[in-house]
């Protein structure tokens, strides 16, 4: 398991990076968890969870100088936790993801802060390296880029070491102990977090049907969980 989340928070690092280098998508939710899927033996619990994630923060893109939560550290620590801990009780199960989510989504908020200090640092070299590029010094700025790039690199891929490899045995240890109402619930969170997410969707469009739309999509997913005895 160890050599899996080494593996994944050096490979989640990278991607990562494109946050504040490329910003070529290789950071969105739908990207790096089945990614992260891929690279722990479960692509679908991945992609369910990258979609979940996607949906979730759609309307919350890094335009300009605002800073989103971080998504791309949420959604690979999810699909971790979910993917190693049901490798270790036997299965994937709806209420083993919904609570990776849920467990997720406060490290999302938290490592925007970090985000936010790691700008303001990133900021600073922009202003020594325009004095540099004064004088010509064009390896000194080139050594400030690869500083940065690599100062990000490193903060990435230790919060993806070090968060599941503190909540994924917590997770395995406690999970089977908890009560049976917790455990409805969590099978509750699981269907109505894609209807959250299609709702937060259609709130970014500005469209005049969207709540129509959203209303006959949650009566359908109501009457499909009805028909299928879900609950």
């Amino acid at each position: 398991m160890l050599t899996q989340i080494v593996i994944l928070s050096l490979v989640g690092g990278l991607l990562c990076l494109d946050r504040i280098f490329l910003q070529a998508m290789l950071s969105r939710p739908i990207v790096i968890a089945p990614v992260a899927g891929f690279l722990l033996g479960d692509s679908y619990t991945g992609l369910i969870i990258g979609a979940i994630f996607e949906l979730f923060w759609i309307d919350r893109a890094p335009i300009g100088i605002y800073i989103p939560p971080n998504d791309s550290v949420a959604s690979a620590f999810a699909a971790a936790l979910a993917i190693l801990a049901g490798q270790s009780l036997g299965a994937v199960t709806k209420e083993l993801t919904a609570l990776s989510v849920l467990l997720a989504v406060p490290f999302g908020i938290l490592t925007k802060k970090m985000d936010v200090r790691m700008m303001a640092f990133n900021d600073r070299l922009s202003d020594r390296a325009l004095e540099e590029a004064k004088s010509l010094n064009f390896r000194a700025i080139e050594n400030m880029t690869y500083f940065a790039l690599g100062r990000a690199f490193v903060l990435y891929a230790a919060m993806l070491l070090v968060l599941p490899a503190i909540f994924v045995p917590t997770v395995i240890r406690l999970y089977p102990k908890l009560p049976a109402p917790i455990g409805d619930a969590l099978t509750l969170t699981y269907y109505f977090l894609p209807v959250l997410g299609t709702a937060v969707a259609l709130s970014t469009i500005k469209l005049r049907g969207a709540v129509p739309v959203f209303c006959a999509i949650f009566l359908a997913a109501a009457l499909a969980m009805d028909y299928f005895h879900v609950f």
